[in-house]
């Protein structure tokens, strides 16, 4: 009997736990810049490259990494499989490439990562500059397991398992068991306050597989940037492309006659208005999935910048009082994060089952 108070109260800490475990990372991170960084504005120029390559995506898992006595750059992770396409087919493990330090070979090409992008170069790794410092080596077809895609596979697993299970319950019973009891008041949620009230009850049910789907992806996946993985998803801008287009197909392909007579042609209106209104309407079609996927990046890029510039300006007082209130603000500002999770899976959900309600809502025009 006492197990129920238990697991909450172990979950409940886990999620508690959630802010001190990214601060504890990125402390570990940013302290590798500290070494050997002379001048106030040499350590804020190193903060502000190691945001640079915080925020983007990786051919490898690394949970932290740090210096030895001998300048040798440890890194504690997993490798991840490189698959490219240059001239035929090329796979290889990330770890020959050693986090851009290292060159490696496949198939007589050489290979070398360059700010997280992989480019064709000689055996000595030389990578050519422009006069913007672009690289002008070969780029190849890059189709590689990066962090990126690697969670979003071991997410979608994740969902498959729950919601198998939660199925599975409900076969043997009325009330859910197990992970059931968690998700069944969040389902309800969906259905109940956010799906009936903007689809209606009459069209609702189609949209409840892709309204559940959208909502637990995009909040399991913000809840795991908050952890040592260092993971960012949904800060990346092509997967909330991605998200915000599945909105859109879904949008304007289960749209009835009534949504495309309204953006068309709209009932009640002067036809010389019709006319002017009609190019404004279309042009809001592409608008709404455009501001779905800018509000997603950009509030997670936004809250991952800030909460890693005070933890960096730790590094720049360098003593007890403006440390402490940088880790005081930093904790405060990661305990907001977990409510931006949320907040940010939730508004995505609510506003795409406006758009499908707007799209299958029956008018009455006489």
């Amino acid at each position: 009997m006492q197990r129920k108070p238990v697991v909450s109260l172990l979950f409940f800490f886990l999620i508690a736990f959630l802010p001190l475990s990214v601060l504890a990372q990125e402390d570990m991170h940013l302290k590798e810049i500290a070494p050997g960084v002379e001048g106030e504005q040499g350590v804020k120029e190193e903060i502000k490259e190691y945001i640079d390559h915080h925020l983007l995506d990786s051919h490898d898992f690394s949970l932290f990494s740090y210096t030895k006595d001998n300048g040798e750059h440890v890194y504690v992770g997993f490798p991840l499989p490189v698959i490219l396409w240059d001239d035929g087919l090329k796979v290889f493990s990330s770890s020959k490439l050693h986090h851009g330090e290292a060159v490696a070979e496949a198939g007589g090409n050489y290979y070398k990562s360059y700010h997280n992008k992989i480019y064709r170069t000689n055996a000595e790794g030389d990578i050519n500059l422009d006069d913007h410092h672009h690289p002008t080596n070969v780029k190849p077809l890059d189709f590689s397991i990066t962090k990126n895609v690697f969670t979003i596979l071991i997410v979608g697993l994740l969902m498959l398992w729950m919601f198998s299970s939660m199925a599975k319950s409900y076969k043997k019973g009325a009330l859910p068991k197990g992970m059931g009891r968690f998700l069944e008041p969040i389902v309800l949620y969906i259905r109940d306050d956010i799906a009936i009230p903007n689809i209606g009850k009459k069209h609702y049910k189609r949209y409840m597989s892709f309204l559940l789907t959208i909502f637990f992806f995009i909040w399991i996946i913000n809840l795991l940037g908050l952890t040592p993985l260092g993971v960012n998803v949904t800060n990346n801008i092509a997967v909330t492309f991605a998200l915000a287009l599945l909105t859109f197909l879904i949008t304007n392909f289960t749209a009835n006659k009534s949504y495309w007579g309204h953006i068309f042609w709209m009932p009640g209106v002067p036809k010389l208005m019709r006319i002017v209104l009609a190019p404004i309407e279309l042009l809001g079609i592409f608008i709404k999935p455009f501001s779905l996927l800018i509000r997603l990046y950009a509030n997670i890029t936004a809250g991952h910048i800030v909460l890693m510039s005070i933890i960096g300006l730790m590094f720049i007082f360098k003593n007890w009082i403006g440390s402490s209130l940088s880790f005081g603000l930093a904790f405060a500002l990661a305990l907001l994060e977990l409510l931006v999770a949320a907040l940010q899976a939730y508004i995505f959900t609510m506003l795409s089952a406006l758009y499908f309600g707007q799209a299958v809502e029956e008018h009455d025009d006489h």
